[in-house]
């Protein structure tokens, strides 16, 4: 089961209701467990995978979109295509302090790219472009909590 998988497990799982949710393969057992208090990913792994932590009750934030005025504007946005958060974590544009951005604006990115980092329970994610295009803009400042699904760039397919 790689990341993405386990993210979609968690989704499920918080969307469904249900308490708690076992898997075991092989090589790996993962555990699941849901109660009106936060719920916490068991997993023991050969390789080492980041897991995204899961809350029961999640408060959404509000998307940081910018602010369009004239419909000439919402037509051009509404081309966009938005990279979003698969995880609850903190976003940063470089893998450290010293290292240059990821990914800018007006940078053409590929799919597969790495586009940003987000920090989970001291795990560094890579997190990776969907879409081939240009980023347009970052919506979210450097260091900053991001929510899941919460919109990070906006990417131009064209």
């Amino acid at each position: 089961m790689d990341i993405k998988q386990i993210q979609e497990l968690i989704k499920f799982v918080a969307k469904s209701g249900v308490n708690e949710v076992s898997i075991e393969e092989q090589d790996f057992k993962i555990t699941i467990k849901t109660n009106q208090a936060p719920t916490y990913v068991n997993a023991s792994i050969p390789a080492p995978l980041p897991a995204a932590p899961v809350q029961s009750q999640v408060v959404a934030a509000a998307p940081i979109i910018p602010s369009i005025v004239s419909s000439d504007k919402d037509e051009i946005a509404s081309n966009y295509i938005t990279i979003k958060s698969p995880m609850i974590g903190t976003f940063y544009r470089a893998a450290s302090p010293d290292k240059p951005s990821l990914a800018d604006i007006g940078d053409e990115i590929s799919a597969g790219q790495p586009v940003c980092i987000i920090e989970a329970m001291k795990l560094f994610n890579e997190i990776e472009s969907e879409i081939s295009g240009r980023i347009v803009k970052v919506l979210v400042e450097n260091s900053s909590p991001v929510e899941y699904d919460q919109p990070l760039f906006l990417v131009d397919p064209s």
